[in-house]
């Protein structure tokens, strides 16, 4: 049956296509030709790179007629010839280098490469990138670059605790945080000159007081001028890093006070944060009509698995591949924040951490979907066996005369081994999840046994004494 399709054959009558470089752009033009045969004519320039050089082309293509420019994201290249055609009020596409990578085995220069984004986007074979406005993009820069902030306040605080293991001073393994009052006063104390370990365990505070002996042994080592004088350097780089955040803060709060709306709506979402809302806000703009559907979002934020299949089987492990890390990692920061809440996403996430691990929640594997049912797109990388008859029962759940309708078919196991017995005085759910991993890992391990066992055995007398050795191991 035919079914109507959204896709359209119109042509772009006047269209550009660009292939920027760092010192020059090839320009390709095609518009329609005069003569009765209707040929498309086309036209290759070359333009530097700097602005007037840039202004001139754009006043080119006016002239010209021209509707559409579209180019490829080359590095960050790109950005003074989009924002010069876009401020002269263009039409401009930013396309993926994936999509428009030439046919295989055909000569590749930047003349041909202009050439065929031209024929390609004339048709309408590509899609543009999202580009937000000049507004999201100056947040942008903001966030992105907090986020680098403590990403290297994060190495040098690593860079200090290396340099402590160097001077054989264990504090690390003693305190949670040494960069805390109580870890600066000490580690103040070290780079004054101080050695006792009974006075620089006597900087603690609070809590940390509990633990003054094991301080006073963490502190014995052999701290000298020279981890002195690195101490200071990186600590001095520290203090610098937290004022420069502390700066951005001010400026970030600055730029979305026109958005306060929206980041209150954001932070009543169990996990987000203000920091987290004023990210999200930069990555993907507050213009939701570029993405059709929220899956649409998802899939261009790369949350949703891939879908590769081929004679009608599935290939690969449905990754979702590689999309914008800074979105990923606030998002995944989040996705930990709700997993620590009393809400219906923090049960969800221990319920599951339980069973796949705590890296395992709801964020991994399957998508969930608030509203509706949950629905598995990815299987759990080690899936546990149904109940039924073959796993073990604890006290707090009676054995049935019958097994479920969908209990799965007994495994193989070898004769003289019996079932494991887990005696723990552990809660009711939390014996049930252990009897389904020891049952489901030694239901396992006889089957691949026993298989072994098998193919030894057909393969004539060296074969069957290699049996008997494996049965003897």
């Amino acid at each position: 049956m035919l079914v109507e399709t959204q896709d359209t054959e119109e042509v772009i009558e006047r269209v550009a296509a660009l292939d920027i470089g760092k010192a020059e752009v090839v320009c390709c033009t095609r518009v329609p030709g005069e003569g009765p045969a209707r040929r498309r004519m086309q036209e290759v320039t070359t333009h530097p790179t700097m602005t007037r050089s840039l202004l001139g082309m754009s006043g080119h293509l006016r002239c010209l007629g021209v509707i559409r420019v579209v180019m490829e994201a080359t590095s960050d290249y790109w950005r003074p010839a989009f924002y010069i055609l876009g401020a002269a009020g263009f039409e401009v596409w930013l396309v993926n280098a994936r999509d428009v990578k030439h046919l295989p085995g055909r000569p590749k220069t930047d003349k041909l490469d202009a050439v065929w984004l031209a024929k390609i986007a004339e048709r309408q074979m590509i899609r543009p990138s999202f580009v937000p406005p000049r507004e999201i993009r100056a947040l942008r820069d903001l966030t992105r670059y907090r986020t680098d902030l403590v990403n290297a306040r994060t190495g040098e605080k690593q860079r200090v605790e290396k340099l402590l293991e160097d001077a054989q001073i264990k504090v690390t393994s003693v305190a949670t945080d040494i960069f805390g009052p109580s870890g600066r006063d000490m580690l103040a104390a070290l780079i004054t000159g101080e050695r006792d370990p009974k006075v620089l365990a006597q900087y603690a505070r609070r809590r940390l007081r509990a633990k003054l002996s094991e301080l006073e042994e963490a502190f014995t080592g052999h701290f000298t001028d020279h981890h002195a004088f690195l101490l200071i350097q990186m600590l001095g780089r520290i203090d610098a890093i937290n004022a420069d955040i502390t700066a951005l803060d001010a400026r970030i709060g600055s730029e979305v006070a026109p958005y306060a709306d929206a980041i209150a709506r954001l932070s009543e979402i169990p996990g987000i944060s203000p920091v987290a809302a004023h990210v999200i806000i930069a990555e993907i703009g507050l213009d939701m009509t570029r993405f059709p559907t929220a899956a649409h979002l998802a899939s261009w934020a790369k949350f949703a698995p891939g879908v590769k299949e081929s004679a009608g089987k599935k290939k690969g492990r449905g990754t979702t591949g590689h999309g914008n890390s800074y979105l990923a990692r606030v998002l995944g920061n989040c996705a930990t924040a709700a997993g620590k809440t009393d809400t219906f996403l923090g049960e969800r996430y221990r319920r599951i951490g339980r069973r796949r691990g705590k890296k395992e929640g709801p964020g991994r594997g399957r998508p969930l979907t608030l509203g509706g049912d949950l629905a598995p797109a990815v299987g759990p990388r080690c899936p546990l066996p149904r109940p039924g008859l073959r796993l073990l029962r604890g006290p707090h759940r009676p054995r049935t005369s019958q097994a479920p309708a969908h209990s799965p078919p007994r495994s193989p196991r070898l004769r003289g081994h019996s079932r494991p017995h887990c005696v723990t005085a552990t809660p009711p759910a939390r014996r049930h999840h252990a009897h389904g991993l020891m049952t489901h890992a030694f239901r396992t391990l006889h089957f691949r046994m026993r298989r072994k066992l098998r193919r030894t055995t057909k393969k004539g007398p060296t074969a069957n004494g290699g049996a008997l050795r494996h049965r003897a191991r």
